[in-house]
C-alpha cells in the first residue's frame, strides 16, 4: 500500500507560480507512474499531468506550456510546477500513484489533496 502526502498549495494571484510536491512511501517509487489530478467545485476530477516510470509525460491541454511534472526517485517525490496560473486553475489538487509503470494502467492510490486558489 502506497502512502502519498501532498504539499505546496496555497493562494496566489493570476500569473503567479506554485510548486506542488507529493512524497510517496510504501513501495518502489521508481517503478510506477505518477500523476496529478484536480477537482474544482461542481466539476469532475480531471487529469492534469502524468509521468511514467520512464519519464514520459503528458498534460491536459489546458495546462500545456504552463505546468511541468517531474519526479525525483532519490527523494520518492513527484512535483508539479505551475506557472502563469489562472483563476480557472483553482481546485483541489490530488497526487495519484499508478497501478503500473505507465498511465494506461490507471491510478489506484490517492493523496489527501491540497487546495490551490488563484485570485483574479
Amino acid at each position: 500500500q502506497v502512502q502519498l502526502v501532498e504539499s505546496g498549495g496555497g493562494l496566489v494571484q493570476t500569473g503567479g507560480s506554485l510548486r506542488l510536491s507529493c512524497a510517496a512511501s510504501g513501495r518502489t517509487f521508481s517503478s510506477y507512474a505518477m500523476g496529478w489530478f484536480r477537482q474544482a467545485p461542481g466539476k469532475q476530477r480531471e487529469l492534469v499531468a502524468a509521468i511514467t516510470s520512464g519519464y514520459r509525460t503528458k498534460y491536459a491541454d489546458s495546462v500545456k506550456g504552463r505546468f511541468t511534472i517531474s519526479s525525483d526517485n532519490a527523494k520518492n517525490t513527484v512535483y508539479l510546477q505551475m506557472n502563469s496560473l489562472r483563476p480557472e486553475d483553482t481546485a483541489i489538487y490530488y497526487c495519484a500513484a499508478g497501478r503500473g509503470s505507465g498511465w494506461s494502467e490507471g491510478f489506484g492510490s490517492w493523496g489527501q489533496g491540497t487546495q490551490v486558489t488563484v485570485s483574479s
